[in-house]
């Protein structure tokens, strides 16, 4: 039950993001306008928020290595997948190897290690290195995709923390932690209001997306979103096992998190990247859905192993 009480309230959200779809009450470019909102505004605010009152030193630990070794493995073998099996543009191979490593560490994670782990700390550093090193990462090769007509590439890519505001907000936080500031509560009460929008945005947007009626999935296009659910859900998880154990010598409650922590489902981010960028949403709202559906298992089978 400690594991599914993080679940549900996603599961709530996105539902009523599909009914609100289903029977068009919002109107029809809800989910696009949503998805801006949550891309250009609220998620920004809360990254902000959340770097800013983090320590960056917490980065440093072996758990921490462990899962970024494990997340970078598995995220460049669904790059290669995307490029010589999948045959996927740039872009969308960025987002399908995102679908297959990136995790859900913040509005999922968290509250998953409030419950089991009794303490957050592990997931908060996992979320900081996602959003420092990895996001960064994926948004470059998607930008360097979509604008390749672009003749100054090198200064496009420096000039992409000022032009994406989720990288320039992550830089933000992380400069404001790193110096010590405090910053006063008069000034963060709009960002906190604002970036307590972000989750519910996203998911209902999620949920908005389930309700469009589009066209099958060919049989490859299936065969790519099981690809990447397998690679979220068995290969990542059980990479960072191997990885603690026997690598690193990590043992008890250390490898228990680590585990638990690459075993999490895709994020939503990867659903808000692909709508906010107009590239296929397909593969990811179903790599976001299935993933977190069958991480309800895999987690509680975590748990009963390791815990």
């Amino acid at each position: 039950m400690t594991v599914l009480s993080g679940f549900l309230p996603i599961w709530a959200i996105t539902a009523l993001g599909w009914a609100a779809g289903r029977f068009n009450v919002l109107g029809s470019q809800a989910q696009h306008v949503l998805g801006r909102f949550a891309f250009a505004f609220a998620m920004p605010a809360l990254l902000f928020l959340t770097l800013s009152r983090s320590r960056v030193s917490e980065l440093v630990s072996p758990g921490v290595a462990v899962f970024a070794v494990s997340l970078l493995i598995v995220f460049t073998v669904g790059l290669l997948l995307g490029r010589w099996v999948f045959r996927r543009r740039r872009a969308d191979r960025a987002i399908g190897a995102m679908a297959g490593a990136y995790v859900n560490s913040a509005n999922l994670g968290i509250p998953i290690a409030v419950h089991v782990l009794d303490d957050a700390s592990f997931m908060i550093a996992a979320a900081l290195f996602q959003t420092l090193f990895v996001t960064p990462l994926i948004l470059i090769l998607i930008d360097l995709d979509v604008r390749r007509e672009a003749r100054d590439r090198r200064r496009r890519i420096l000039q992409l923390p000022l032009r994406n505001p989720i990288i320039a907000a992550s830089a933000a936080g992380v400069t404001v932690a790193a110096a010590g500031w405090r910053l006063p509560d008069g000034l963060t009460a709009p960002v906190q209001m604002l970036g307590g929008a972000a989750v519910p945005a996203a998911l209902f947007a999620l949920g908005m997306s389930l309700s469009a009626r589009g066209r099958r999935a060919t049989a490859d296009g299936r065969t790519e979103r099981r690809v990447l659910v397998g690679l979220k859900i068995m290969v990542q998880p059980l990479l960072a096992y191997a990885l603690a154990r026997w690598a690193f010598g990590l043992g008890g409650h250390e490898l228990y998190a680590v585990v638990l922590c690459a075993g999490l489902p895709t994020a939503q981010n990867a659903f808000i990247f692909a709508s906010e960028y107009q590239l296929n949403t397909d593969l990811a709202r179903d790599a976001v859905l299935l993933s977190t559906l069958l991480s309800m298992a895999s987690l509680s089978a975590i748990t009963w192993l390791l815990a």
